[in-house]
């Protein structure tokens, strides 16, 4: 197993009337910029060498949100996404204001083999949605962690 093609992230969830809602963040920079469903995912990033999955992914959290993540942590399992990254995830109950979301800065060339450098936030911005627009929204192959999530928490 390669460390660079896994990530790991949190999935960070609060009750809300209709039942729960989940934070999704949005990926920051040029290519994202006016894709949306689809291109939501949970905040995550790859595992450093050495460093333990469920470390990785808290770390990354903080980083692309701000916001430290507190358990107690549900384990979601892992996925594979198309392009053959493997992302695990945990979930864990809390609250956090999209507004105050604050992600990391990343360096890019952009275009790709212009030789020039961009920098963005890694994440642009942050939101609530509830299972059924969270599943619309998110990567395809990390919609699982949000039936995953459901079945934990007995929802229908």
């Amino acid at each position: 197993m390669k460390r660079s093609r896994t990530s790991a992230g949190v999935l960070l969830y609060r009750t809300a009337p209709s039942g729960f809602e989940v934070l999704l963040a949005h990926p920051g920079g040029p290519f994202w910029a006016n894709k949306d469903e689809g291109a939501w995912t949970i905040p995550k990033g790859e595992i450093g060498e050495a460093e333990e999955e469920f470390a990785a992914a808290c770390r990354e959290f903080e980083e692309e949100t701000g916001f430290c993540p507190d358990g107690p942590f549900l384990d979601l399992g892992e996925v594979r996404q198309r392009a053959g990254k493997r992302v695990r995830a945990w979930a864990a109950e809390g609250d956090a204001d999209p507004a105050a979301c604050r992600s990391n800065p990343v360096t890019v060339e952009w275009p790709r083999g212009s030789g020039k450098q961009l920098t963005f936030p890694e994440v642009d911005r942050c939101d609530w949605f509830g299972p059924g627009e969270a599943k619309q929204r998110i990567n395809t192959a990390q919609a699982v962690f949000i039936d995953r999530l459901e079945k934990k928490l007995g929802e229908p």
